[in-house]
């Protein structure tokens, strides 16, 4: 055999083949590989994305984080403000039933008070009448001098 010959079969069988390849392979492999780099694109675009929302993530929490411990200081200082409102609302009630209590000791000390000058005055009545009995030496008769009796117990 010759060389031409054998040369040119075999450009023919490799025209066909590049042929054949271009007819029916070669664009459903570069279909593929385009397809494949479309979703390489849309994995690291997707990945790119998640991660710009992780960031967008954690700096919402940490705002929330920051808002809350803010909140809770607020919190925290309404809670102090109200418990020294309730000692002094407790104090000054304090105050006021003490002010009460010393009224009411003043009121029922006056009231024995009058109690012993009441029981005073008729001590004294009845001594002044035993004074005036002995110094008259007779019996005063004590409804008949009930007038002047009150009197003279008035005026101790």
């Amino acid at each position: 055999m010759n060389v031409t010959a054998t040369l040119i079969g075999q450009l023919l069988t490799f025209a066909v083949l590049i042929w054949f390849i271009k007819a029916f392979l070669w664009e459903p492999i570069l279909n593929a590989l385009e397809d494949r780099k479309k979703r390489i694109a849309e994995g690291l675009a997707a990945a790119e994305r998640g991660m710009h929302e992780q960031e967008l993530a954690q700096q919402r929490a940490k705002e929330e984080l920051h808002e809350a411990k803010k909140q809770a200081a607020e919190i925290i200082a309404q809670a102090q403000k109200r418990s020294a409102e309730i000692i002094d609302e407790a104090k000054q009630a304090a105050v006021e039933e003490a002010e009460r209590i010393k009224t009411a000791a003043q009121a029922e000390i006056e009231q024995e008070i009058n109690r012993a000058k009441e029981q005073l005055r008729a001590e004294v009545a009845a001594i002044a009448l035993a004074g005036a009995e002995k110094i008259l030496e007779r019996e005063i008769d004590a409804s008949a001098h009930k007038k002047v009796l009150d009197e003279l117990a008035a005026q101790i």
